[in-house]
């Protein structure tokens, strides 16, 4: 588990200790655990159209899927800002 946590940190360019909490962070987030974070609904007027139904389809997704579009999303976010340097 420790070799697999270096991997992915140095992969992300952080330190295992950063990565851990990131991923921690991350969870209880999803979790609705974080008390301090906004839970948005769907009828919120905040909300276009377009973020209703992705937050829709994102809440139909196991967390397991929700975890994996996440962790896509970062990585391809972080391959756009390397891009950009």
């Amino acid at each position: 588990m420790r070799d697999r946590v270096y991997q992915v940190a140095k992969n992300h360019h952080r330190s295992m200790n950063s990565e851990i909490i990131a991923r921690l962070e991350q969870s209880l987030i999803q979790e609705g655990a974080l008390g301090d974070e906004p839970s948005l609904r769907l009828d919120s007027p905040e909300l276009s159209l377009h973020e209703r139904e992705l937050l829709q389809r994102f809440r139909q997704l196991s967390h397991r899927q929700q975890n994996a579009l996440v962790s896509l999303i970062a990585h391809d976010t972080e391959l756009a800002a390397d891009d950009e340097s």
